[in-house]
Formats: structure tokens, sequence, C-alpha cells
């Protein structure tokens, strides 16, 4: 479960790149009741989602160029340059290079070796998002990849991530969570692209936050202009959960969690 309780391997930070950043602005202010915050002139756009006066996200408008509109998780990192290195001895990529972002911290946006985006955050005053686990945030990932196995051993080379097999209806769930936090600290999972949902469109990392009503956020979502992948559906042990798309482009999923036993 994500908490902002960060360790190294967990994320810590979820971004939006959109060619709309006021659309996004306002769908995601209609969905989830967020504000958002400009950054200041010096951080080219950036700015942070904010609910209730705490940060849940950031934002920024982006060009073809830098890549289709899509969500990005962020993992923590105790050393964002040593993490880099790493990624490219487990056959990943750089495709933005450590950086220091005004003192908050480090960053640096990788690639796995399926080319999946993601990115790590090494926390200086900025430890991460306030928010996190709770309606209106970040409360689990998933990575949705053509090779299960290769994508266990390298987040576990480069983030220190463990993996469980969790039973599942219909089978087994690959859990994730950092090294050595055991089953309490799991955050998400690794989904075998073959046959799921999200298969034509590619390996990536799909965020999802908590709502207190799946069916009214989904139905929300289309009268803002989103687009519903995957209609709200009970999963047993789990919640309910749907996956979406916002106006623009960008893969986002929404869950009411089912309540924890115990």
């Amino acid at each position: 479960m994500l908490t902002t309780r960060f360790v190294d391997g967990a994320p810590n930070w979820l971004d939006v790149g959109t060619p709309d950043i006021d659309g996004a602005v306002s769908f995601y202010g209609g969905l989830f009741g967020w504000r958002f915050q400009s950054a200041g002139p010096e951080a080219g756009g950036y700015g942070f989602f904010q609910l209730d006066g705490r940060t849940v996200a950031g934002g920024m408008q982006t060009t073809p160029e830098q890549g289709p509109p899509s969500w990005t998780v962020y993992f923590q990192s105790p050393d964002a340059a040593a993490t880099a290195k790493a990624t490219e001895q487990a056959h990943g990529n750089v495709l933005f290079q450590p950086t220091d972002v005004m003192g908050q911290g480090h960053m640096a946006v990788l690639a796995d070796k399926a080319g999946v985006p993601f990115g790590i955050w090494q926390p200086g005053q900025t430890r991460g998002v306030d928010l996190a686990g709770e309606p209106g945030s970040l409360c689990w990932v998933e990575l949705y990849t053509p090779d299960e196995a290769a994508a266990a051993a390298f987040y576990h080379q480069v983030l220190g991530l463990e993996t469980s097999a969790v039973p599942f209806p219909g089978g087994t769930y690959t859990c994730v969570n950092p090294a050595g936090a055991g089953e309490d600290a799991m955050f998400g999972g690794i989904v075998p692209l073959a046959g799921a949902p999200a298969q034509e469109d590619g390996p990536h990392w799909l965020p999802y936050f908590e709502v207190e009503d799946a069916d009214a956020v989904v139905a929300r979502a289309q009268e803002l202009g989103g687009t519903v992948r995957m209609p709200a559906t009970d999963v047993a042990g789990v919640g309910r959960i749907a996956r979406l798309v916002d106006p623009y482009g960008a893969r986002f999923a929404v869950i009411r969690s089912a309540p924890r036993e115990g």
C-alpha cells in the first residue's frame, strides 16, 4: 500500500505531460477536485496538482517531440546518477539525464528493457507527493510488459524491487514491493501485456488513483471528454476498478479499494 512514508524503490512522485495543460487542469479538477499551482516562471510551465492544499502530482505542457501525452511514475532513489548508471548496465536507457531541480531534489527519466519510461526522484527539500493512498491521490501502479520475468529482473537490479506471486481470480498476480520491506509495503504489480485490456497501447506504467465511487468517476470522466478503456469492474478482494484515458491521451486508472481485512 502506498503511503508518504517513502522508502527507496517506492513511487514518490508522478506527473502528466500533456499538449494542453489548461485543458488537463480542467479535466482533473472536475474529476478529482484538484487545483493547479504553478511552480513559478523559472520552472518552464511546470506546476503542482493539489487537493486541499496538499500536492498529489505534477504536470506540464509538452510537445510531440517530447513524447505522447502520458503519466510518468517516479521511484525514490538515494542516488539518481547511480540509478541512471545501473539502468544502462541493465540494458535500459537514460531518456533525461539526472539533474538538480532547483534544490528540491534530483530527477531523471529512464526506460526499462522493454522501452517503458519511468522516472526517479532523489529527494532534496521535496521528499515527494504530500498525499498517497487516500481518495484523489496515487494508491497503486501497474507495469504492463511483454516479459514479466525480464521486467522483474530489471527493476530488481535497478531499484532493488522484490516480487511475489499472489493468488488472484483465474491465476496469480505478481506484486512488487521495495527491497526488504515485505508484503505490507506492496505498491504495485507486473501484468503480462498479452491479453491485457491495455494490450493495444504497448508496454507502460499505469497509475491508479483512489476514489470514493468508481462508477461516478467513470461517468464524470466521460462528461469531461475522457475515454473509458475498462468500465468499473469488481475484482474480488481488491475493489472496484476502471481504466480511463484523459481527453489528451494520458492513461490512468481509478479504484475504490476493498476494505482491508483485519
